[in-house]
């Protein structure tokens, strides 16, 4: 099984208090963390991926728990998710894509079993690239006012023999959010979508 070789972690933590409109009294904390990992199956096509896979859920869990102490560590406050991945040019997009079950699962187990899909983008670029992470609801995946996105990337990867993994949490909707659609109140929770 291929090892874990992480060359740096980078947390990020937002409050915004406005968009234009009136400021709220509580701010919205979206945070990032993304970890930067050399990528085992740079340079040559690998058949059998599973085994890194398999490698990367226990660092899901450590990277989830990262995060949710850098929102105040209560589950309860997080309401919103996604998670992505950047990878290097050595690399390919299924790369990326290894990391759905560890990045997903990981945050759903330490949010309380939450029940709709994490959402997620990957592609494969350079040092510099950036990627925006797309985020829903972690109940509901039709929650309007909880559909956002974050920006993230850093100046110096991924290299290309690496891949850059990210997990997202946010603590609640848009911070003016009012399009409408189904509430976070509303929400049945009998299939992760509505």
């Amino acid at each position: 099984m291929p090892d874990i070789l992480m060359r740096k972690r980078i947390l990020v933590v937002e409050e915004i208090f406005h968009e234009g409109g009136p400021p709220q009294e509580k701010p919205l904390r979206r945070g990032a963390v993304l970890a930067v990992l050399q990528n085992p199956y740079a340079g040559r096509y690998v058949e059998d991926l599973m085994p890194f896979m398999d490698d990367l859920k226990p660092f899901g869990l450590e990277m989830a728990r990262t995060l949710l102490a850098a929102l105040g560590n209560d589950p309860q406050a997080i309401e919103g998710y996604g998670k992505g991945a950047i990878i290097g040019a050595g690399g390919e997009l299924e790369h990326g894509a290894l990391w759905h079950a560890p990045g997903g699962y990981a945050m759903r187990e330490l949010l309380g079993e939450a029940r709709a899909i994490v959402p997620s983008a990957k592609k494969v670029g350079g040092p510099g690239t950036r990627l925006d992470v797309p985020i829903t609801h972690i109940n509901a995946s039709y929650v309007r006012s909880h559909f956002d996105a974050m920006e993230v990337g850093l100046s110096d990867g991924p290299r290309a023999d690496e891949i850059v993994f990210v997990l997202v949490m946010t603590t609640g909707a848009r911070i003016h959010a009012r399009t409408g659609g189904l509430k976070a109140s509303e929400i049945k929770g009998e299939d992760g979508l509505r």
